[in-house]
């Protein structure tokens, strides 16, 4: 059952937020709610992997569910460098 949540945003942020969201053919509920569901289910990292660094960790599983694979980056690399 959706319940109301109230945060208090710097202004310029929100702005940029809904411009994204708009973007994206999302709500801002939804964005927010996604990112709430990532914090919260988090997969812990194998013992044996190597530390990342912050700005990798926050980029992993950021395409989950997109559909795109090692294949569609083989071709965006060839299509780059061709």
């Amino acid at each position: 059952m959706p319940t109301k949540l109230t945060l208090r945003l710097d202004e310029t942020l929100i702005a940029a937020a809904k411009v994204y969201a708009h973007a994206q053919g999302r709500s801002l509920s939804v964005l927010v709610a996604d990112y709430f569901a990532q914090l919260t289910h988090s997969v812990p990292p194998p013992p044996n992997a190597p530390a990342l660094g912050k700005i990798t960790a926050n980029l992993r599983g950021a395409l989950e569910g997109s559909g795109l694979d090692e294949a569609d980056y083989q071709r965006h690399l060839e299509a780059k460098h061709l």
